[in-house]
């Protein structure tokens, strides 16, 4: 019977999104064009050896897609790798939100947010032996501070010290009568299952661009990487389904901080002369022979009809001399193909 509705509402979701696939006969050889007619948010992509896995928020009140590829344009959906009809994973009870997957210790995680049975949204952690799942729980809720969290990220520094970044949801997060989402960030134990010290706040809406007037603020989807020594935490503000979803930077010497923004911030945001309409949510990874960095992020859909049907595309993302962070997008025309 599961396994009946499983396909009834994978079929269902090929009807509201169309097919998710992009044949590798729909590019010339030498450029892609963007967006790339995935139909998910919140896109996170790992790269294991020459295959790209894609997670996002897809099936949002069941579980998770997973897709495959070996050139960051060209993706096959693989199934779910993560269902909450899965044995062990009753917990999430909807609003499965934002996974990401990292490789430790000779497994994979899954980190997600979702709404627990008493109504907050919180974090949990799964586990596979393989990228494409299924994926399990071994901790949910991962941790429970009595109000919502969401949007986790595990960063895996160079001397194998994991550190959690994640958001203190503006649903439940108020703040001289305003709520505001905020990015926090804690170190984790060795095997990933508990975290240690006190939360320490990252970033939180400070700039113009923020919307640092309104009664609803949002600093949310965490990336970081690292780059000479030097960290850089990617996130997203302003609400998800505005044309004003955009995305900036801060840096810093260490994870747990202090963080600067950068006054070059937003680095990606709108251009609806192109018909990109709120560009945010993303990741990082490596071109298929490392040269280059690409970024992966969603844009809407319908840019003229702002929502939550997002797509995905990805752009090319580099430092300059100086150390900033810059990215050649957001795209519309054909872009050389990663190699």
């Amino acid at each position: 019977m599961k396994t009946l509705f499983l396909i009834i509402l994978s079929l269902f979701s090929l009807f509201i999104y169309g097919n998710n696939h992009i044949g590798t006969d729909s590019y010339p050889d030498s450029t892609y064009t963007n967006p790339l007619k995935v139909f998910v948010a919140d896109p996170y992509v790992l790269k294991v050896e020459d295959t790209y896995y894609l997670y996002g928020t897809s099936v949002a009140n069941m579980g998770f897609k997973v897709w495959e590829s070996n050139d960051l344009v060209n993706w096959e959906e693989k199934g779910f790798a993560f269902s909450k009809f899965e044995e062990g994973n009753e917990w999430g009870q909807g609003d499965f939100w934002a996974p990401e997957v990292v490789s430790y210790k000779n497994k994979y995680y899954m980190i997600y947010s979702a709404r627990a049975s008493d109504g907050h949204l919180k974090i949990a952690l799964a586990e596979s032996s393989s990228p494409i799942g299924p994926f399990l729980n071994i901790k949910a809720p991962l941790f429970d501070k009595g109000f919502s969290n969401i949007d986790g990220h595990i960063f895996i520094d160079s001397d194998g010290t994991p550190y959690l970044f994640y958001v203190r949801d503006c649903s439940e997060n108020i703040i001289d009568g305003k709520h505001i989402s905020q990015i926090y960030v804690q170190k984790m134990s060795k095997d990933l299952l508990t975290l240690e010290g006190d939360p320490i706040l990252v970033v939180e809406p400070s700039q113009d661009w923020e919307g640092i007037g309104e009664d609803w603020q949002w600093n949310e989807g965490p990336f970081v990487i690292k780059e000479n020594g030097i960290y850089y935490l990617l996130y997203s503000a302003n609400y998800f389904a505005s044309p004003e979803y955009a995305i900036g930077y801060a840096t810093a010497d260490n994870p747990m901080g202090p963080w600067i923004k950068s006054e070059d911030n937003p680095i990606l945001s709108k251009d609806l002369s192109l018909g990109v309409s709120g560009p945010g949510h993303c990741s990082v990874t490596n071109s298929p022979d490392s040269s280059e960095l690409f970024i992966v992020y969603h844009s809407h859909a319908f840019p003229k009809s702002p929502s939550g049907i997002r797509v995905l595309n990805i752009d090319r993302i580099y430092f300059n001399e100086n150390g900033e962070l810059r990215i050649k997008g957001p795209t519309r025309t054909p872009q050389p193909f990663p190699y």
